[in-house]
């Protein structure tokens, strides 16, 4: 009993080591962009705070140019709605220990938002580069226009400030489902070390009489691709044991409180060609036995999906991917004692051979643990003639298989996928759009590195993640996907650029549980998108056809033709506006 007891409390103290390192306070790396000194020249000694925009990333090395500063800000919230602000505290000396204390929010009836739905937490500043020179974020030069970006939100309780530096913070206010309409005021105060407060902030927010669903009754489908591999590298635990699932718990759980909707599952090793720092492996083990026939062993499969699921990720198990970047599929030979591999194309007789007994006992499985429905046999980025033969050998092997694809839009196969992600840049018939929904398939779309903009680069304005939920809103999409959640780099956490690709492209998340300007600003634009449903289905059961144009009307302003000579964040502040008139 004393040893069992001894092996828990080592694994335990395992666990608990590897989040306080990386939970520790960690130093950022140098701008290598010039100062702007005579933005810090013309400030008088002192300490200067001010409300700021939160579709800016502002500099460290500059002082930003507010005059007069901003000590009050206000919005609008819906109940059950999660709003933000950003303020700004740059100073002509060194402070120490800076931190902040908050108020409830209270209207004059007595009715109160309590302090902890509200957070101020310090935004971290992280390396980026930018866009290539035709405006995209493929095919980036190793330290092309590198330089500190304002991104990773820390909850960190105190963070020293250098002179001549500016700190942004992210305030925000998770509205009660279940409260009163009216409007409820409070403060920031913010404290130096334990007695001085150099300033204090005060702002109000008009809750109004409209209650946005709880997450998972969201119809928008977020579809972020999870790494499970990147969590067990990060925190130096061993893939699927315990320790590791108690890490990824926390992760995945605030993945869920975004809406999102698909788990992410491989059937192979390294399906995307070691695109990622870190490579995905196989959930479910293939053994050739020696007679010729096949094992597959699903037992990873089955605790990463039940684990999933428990979390409220459950419409869909999207298993990736019978067709490879580089068509190379891995398994175990009992016979030469060894894993090998063999490379086949869709459509030949080896892969045919290779995938349909697996194919077929993958379905048992599926039916077995209550899962065929929901589960797909998931591509991406594939070519039209491949995913022809590969549709054919699914159906053979199960006809009620369901099939998933992120990219082009190919009208010859779009009645063959219940989930189909197009790419931003496609076009989709009306008519084939309209089909889908009354099949109740899933319709969405999805940028990646090829977009300049509207895009969640770590370096993209921060409006650019609420404005892709309104753009599902106009083109009547169901939702978005995005390549990756937490797919992280080297050093995540100090530097986002990785390979050829515009940084932030393969994460949206941090280590240590951190959250990211741009994710929230993502599930912003998902809360958007949730109030656009609300309020259509209402004015339709109400027949309120004026409304209705009004809408229409709004989102109108959200198409992508011409997006990069547009402001963003102009045009949705007036629609958050019109929105909250209707």
């Amino acid at each position: 009993m004393k040893i069992k007891l001894t092996v828990i409390l080592l694994l335990f103290s395992t666990v608990v080591l590897a989040q306080v390192k990386i939970n520790e306070a960690y130093q950022e790396l140098p701008d290598p962009k010039p100062v702007q000194q005579e933005s810090w020249n013309v400030l008088k000694p002192g300490v200067y705070v001010s409300f700021a925009s939160t579709d800016l990333r502002y500099d460290k090395r500059n002082a930003p140019p507010i005059y007069p500063l901003q000590t009050k800000w206000q919005t609008k919230a819906w109940k059950g709605e999660k709003v933000h602000a950003q303020f700004l505290v740059w100073c002509t000396r060194n402070l120490e220990q800076l931190s902040f204390e908050w108020s409830k929010l209270e209207d004059d009836k007595g009715h109160t938002i309590p302090e902890k739905n509200i957070s101020a937490n310090f935004v971290r500043y992280v390396m980026a580069d930018g866009l290539n020179n035709e405006g995209g974020g493929c095919g980036i030069q190793a330290g092309h226009d590198s330089s500190l970006v304002a991104d990773i939100i820390d909850p960190v309780k105190n963070l020293s400030v250098n002179k001549n530096t500016t700190r942004p913070v992210w305030l925000s206010v998770k509205v009660p489902a279940n409260a009163v309409k009216g409007i409820y005021k409070g403060y920031v105060k913010i404290r130096e070390g334990k007695k001085r407060y150099p300033a204090i902030l005060y702002y109000t927010v008009e809750v109004l009489n409209h209650t946005l669903p709880e997450p998972r009754y969201w119809k928008f489908h977020l579809d972020l691709w999870q790494n499970p591999y990147s969590v067990s590298r990060m925190y130096g635990v061993k893939p699927w044991s315990k320790q590791h699932f108690n890490i990824m718990r926390p992760y995945m759980k605030m993945l869920a409180n975004a809406g999102q909707k698909s788990i992410t599952t491989t059937l192979i090793y390294d399906p995307w060609n070691s695109q990622t720092y870190d490579i995905y492996g196989s959930m479910i083990k293939w053994t050739k036995n020696k007679n010729g026939s096949w094992t597959y062993d699903y037992s990873v499969f089955d605790k990463w999906v039940t684990f999933m699921a428990s979390l409220g990720i459950n419409k869909f198990i999207n298993c990736y991917s019978m067709i490879p970047w580089n068509l190379k599929f891995y398994y175990y030979d009992e016979a030469l004692k060894k894993d090998t591999a063999i490379v086949a194309k869709p459509g030949t007789a080896a892969y045919n051979e290779h995938w349909r007994p697996m194919l077929a006992d993958f379905a048992n499985h599926l039916k077995q643990k209550r899962w065929f429905k929901k589960t797909t046999i998931a591509m991406d980025e594939r070519a039209l003639a491949d995913m022809q033969k590969a549709i054919a050998l699914i159906k053979s092997a199960n006809k009620d298989f369901k099939i998933s694809l992120a990219g082009n839009y190919h009208p010859e196969i779009e009645k063959d996928l219940v989930d189909y992600s197009v790419a931003s840049n496609q076009v989709i018939d009306s008519s084939a759009m309209v089909s889908r929904k009354r099949a109740g398939f899933n319709t969405t779309y999805y940028t990646c590195c090829t977009e300049g903009g509207p895009n969640t680069f770590t370096f993209s304005a921060p409006a650019e993640s609420v404005w892709l939920g309104w753009h599902a809103a106009y083109k009547g999409y169901d939702g978005y996907l995005r390549w990756a959640y937490n797919c992280w780099t080297k050093d995540p956490l100090r530097d986002t650029r990785f390979g050829s690709w515009s940084s932030g492209d393969a994460y949206l998340i941090y280590p240590g549980l951190r959250s990211s300007i741009r994710f929230e600003r993502l599930i912003e634009g998902i809360q958007d998108y949730e109030k656009i449903s609300v309020l259509r289905a209402d004015f339709i059961k109400k027949d309120q056809q004026n409304k209705l144009r009004k809408l229409e009307s709004i989102l109108k302003a959200f198409k992508l033709e011409g997006f990069k000579n547009k402001d963003a964040g102009k045009i949705l502040q007036q629609s958050h506006n019109e929105l909250n008139k209707l």
